[in-house]
């Protein structure tokens, strides 16, 4: 199927009031599910002994099989009876009022379309495999599902105050590039890590990044780059520890930090806990440019 079909079907489909559209799983071709395949078996043989305790175990209870692109009802039966959540199909991103929505109510929306094969390796729009192989696998933990619908309602406040530029870099930090401490060291539970065979390499065995522990006002005043691997992972002790600390008023918190400079995506600040200090080698080199 060409790829710009592929994708079209999607964009051009009919959609809800919430960006819900219909998966059209019956519409892959034999060469999207392979896709998949590949993408799948390269991933789970990349992460394993590199992802947290809980998304691997959640691979296995979901049953995200290689066996060709996952259907999302399906999956979404499975998921719900663990924590309530859902996985819903979408066309693309979706605007940030309706994404807060969807997870205050404990849905996630998954992009619909997997990646045309000249970008197998690097995707900057996320799609099915990000989504699914990324996101999915931890909304199955209970503390992680309890954090992810409570950003959700906390999305919706930061937009009426005006501080949504913050919030989101507790998402990019924690959701999408995040770290955990597990006894057998730094693991990966962030969802762009999980999906990329590059950066869950990078992130916990390359001496470029910072490592640092995780502070909430610390992270809301840093910046991040989206077109190539992080410059700083922060580190969490446990999805409890991080459900503690997003339990509270942020109110308070974006009025500490508002009038704040902001801190370079590679910068090192005082107080941080330190557990790596990058030599930032892969960036002096230019990075994914270089």
């Amino acid at each position: 199927m060409d790829t710009a079909f592929a994708k079209n079907r999607y964009h051009d489909a009919p959609r809800a009031a919430d960006f819900t559209i219909d998966q059209a799983w019956d519409t892959y071709s034999a060469a999207e599910h392979d896709r998949w395949d590949r993408l799948f078996r390269r991933q789970r043989d990349v992460t394993k002994n590199r992802a947290c305790a809980a998304a691997l175990e959640a691979m296995n209870t979901l049953e995200l099989s290689p066996s060709g692109i996952p259907h999302m009802g399906r999956l979404t039966d499975r998921l719900e009876k663990l924590t309530g959540w859902r996985v819903v199909p979408v066309a693309e991103l979706v605007p940030d009022d309706i994404f807060f929505d969807h997870l205050a109510n404990r849905r996630f929306p998954a992009g619909a379309f997997i990646r045309p094969e000249e970008e197998f390796d690097y995707l900057q729009e996320p799609d099915i495999f990000h989504d699914i192989f990324g996101h999915v696998p931890m909304l199955a933990n209970p503390v992680f599902a309890d954090f992810m619908e409570a950003y959700g309602k906390g999305g919706q406040r930061a937009m009426r105050l005006g501080q949504l530029h913050n919030l989101a870099r507790l998402y990019w930090y924690t959701v999408e590039f995040g770290l955990v401490q597990e006894a057998d060291g730094l693991r990966i539970y962030g969802a762009g890590i999980l999906s990329s065979p590059q950066e869950t390499v990078f992130a916990l065995e390359d001496d470029s990044p910072n490592r640092i522990g995780f502070d909430v006002k610390r992270l809301m005043r840093t910046k991040y780059i989206i077109d190539d691997f992080q410059q700083t992972y922060f580190v969490i002790d446990s999805f409890e520890a991080l459900l503690e600390a997003c339990y509270q008023d942020f109110g308070n918190v974006y009025a500490e930090v508002k009038g704040l400079s902001d801190y370079d995506a590679h910068a090192i600040a005082e107080g941080d806990r330190i557990l790596t200090r990058g030599t930032h080698a892969y960036f002096e080199a230019g990075g994914r440019k270089g």
